[in-house]
């Protein structure tokens, strides 16, 4: 890569659901190097396959200071697949609205935290516009939806009577929000988890729930709501699995849960979501080998960066 060029280079991991996406399908799973220690590959875990006769991407391009860019020319983006180049079959950089799951950690690790996640929630409901939409979700050891798809501004009543106990199903929360996202209209979707990220009871692993979000075309932004008083081990712990959820999906990890630098990561998110460019291919590669493609974005500007997902598997 020419030292003009900035790369991103999207990141993968092995798992499950398929779901098409309007006629044109997006395909996505994920195979991907953890940061963290991998839990044991659960014997249901299975490859997302989707047909690979359009691959869709959505981008975020940034300057040095990391702020959003608008206005970049289709001229400037390259494609790779196994770095090899692609053509670029649809791009589009227009503003359009974008639907969010907000998960919210309603665990027994979570006590004496459950109004700081609410009043998180809220400073990003806030921060979206009249034609975006959010449903709201908590989650301990079971996974509930307090409401569904609302342009609301609120959380529900319900969201005020929840309580911090049981164990913590993040992963099959994502998994569940996923789902839901996948039947959603908007091109630009997102769950945004609100959690310590400490999972310990789901019945999916990390890997499927990363490669449910990647095949509803939902970018994951977390936020790290473990105590400032943990330990460096927990903290990190934490963390990590956030930090992989976020990075592997294209999204962003929030480490502060309050004050003005949260607000500030909110109204970022939100401008992302609206403003990110989608660009469509058709891969060169046809071949329907069940493989995984590892997939960059390239900037030709020295001064930008480019962030996406990582890749997709194809169909077998």
């Amino acid at each position: 890569m020419s030292s003009s060029t900035r790369s991103i280079a999207p990141a993968l991991l092995p798992t499950r659901p398929s779901l098409l996406l309007a006629g044109t399908v997006l395909c996505v799973a994920i195979l991907l190097s953890h940061d963290f220690v991998a839990p044991a590959r659960h014997q249901d875990d299975e490859v997302v396959r989707v047909s690979a006769d359009l691959v869709v991407l959505n981008v975020t391009v940034t300057d040095a200071a990391g702020k959003y860019v608008h206005r970049v020319p289709r001229s400037v983006f390259t494609v790779f697949e196994d770095e090899s180049e692609q053509k670029i079959a649809t791009f589009s950089a227009e503003e359009t609205p974008f639907a969010v799951a907000l998960l919210l950690d309603s665990s027994g690790s979570m006590e004496g935290r459950i109004s700081l996640a609410r009043a998180a929630a809220i400073n990003f409901l806030d921060g979206m516009r009249a034609d975006d939409v959010a449903a709201i979700y908590n989650f301990d050891t079971k996974v509930e939806q307090l409401q569904d798809f609302s342009p609301g501004r609120d959380l529900p009543p319900i969201a005020y009577d929840v309580k911090a106990k049981g164990w913590t199903v993040l992963n099959d929360a994502i998994v569940r929000a996923s789902l839901d996202l996948s039947q959603r209209p908007e091109k630009r979707r997102a769950i945004v988890v609100l959690s310590d990220g400490a999972d310990t009871r789901s019945r999916a692993s990390s890997d499927k729930a990363l490669a449910s979000a990647l095949a509803a075309n939902a970018t994951i932004y977390t936020v790290d709501m473990s105590p400032t008083d943990a330990s460096a081990v927990q903290k990190q712990a934490s963390a990590g699995a956030l930090r992989n959820f976020a990075a592997k999906s294209g999204g962003r990890f929030v480490a502060t849960p309050g004050g003005k630098s949260l607000s500030e990561a909110f109204a970022g998110i939100v401008g992302e979501l609206r403003n990110q460019y989608t660009i469509g291919y058709q891969p060169t590669n046809r071949a329907h080998d069940g493989r995984w493609r590892a997939v960059e974005v390239r900037v030709a500007r020295p001064s930008l960066n480019a962030r996406t997902r990582r890749g997709y598997r194809a169909p077998k």
